[in-house]
């Protein structure tokens, strides 16, 4: 009978796999900082919705509109990195729920006009994530998994 060490380095499907996450997280951030350069795009549509808007008013909600979008696009990257750097110690959860992630940020992209950011960064995350459920992947994540 032979007893197999749990490897304390994740393998290099894993280690590939964290860094597309990593570059799947940069280039999302990417996309959503596109919002800022957007302003008077938003200002008109604001303004097309409501023509009435006084000027401080419609100053205010373009703002928000580019705000939010950024908001939320930095704590889905802090949520992705954690993820990542908790895949990368061999969690099945964090690869799961990465996968979940994934998959909705593919739907996403049938739903909303993405930028050549989001069609990387969700390519990249694809990648990422077919990289964590190859062979090596499972047998580090197994390993991790009866010695913790």
């Amino acid at each position: 009978m032979t007893t197999e060490t749990v490897r304390k380095n994740p393998p290099n499907t894993i280690i590939a796999a964290f860094f597309g996450f990593l570059v799947s997280t940069v280039s999302a951030i990417a996309g959503g900082l596109l919002v800022l350069t957007g302003r008077d795009e938003i200002a008109a549509a604001l303004r097309r919705a409501n023509p009435a808007l006084p000027p401080d008013r419609l100053d205010q909600l373009t703002s928000l509109a580019q705000a939010v979008p950024v908001a939320i696009a930095v704590v889905i990257a802090l949520v992705y990195l954690w993820l990542s750097f908790k895949l990368k110690t061999g969690r099945n959860w964090a690869r799961v729920t990465l996968t979940v992630f994934t998959l909705l940020q593919a739907a996403s992209l049938l739903t909303t006009e993405p930028s050549w950011a989001g069609y990387l960064s969700c390519g990249v995350a694809i990648v990422a994530t077919v990289l964590s459920y190859l062979s090596p992947s499972n047998r580090y994540i197994a390993g991790v998994r009866r010695a913790g």
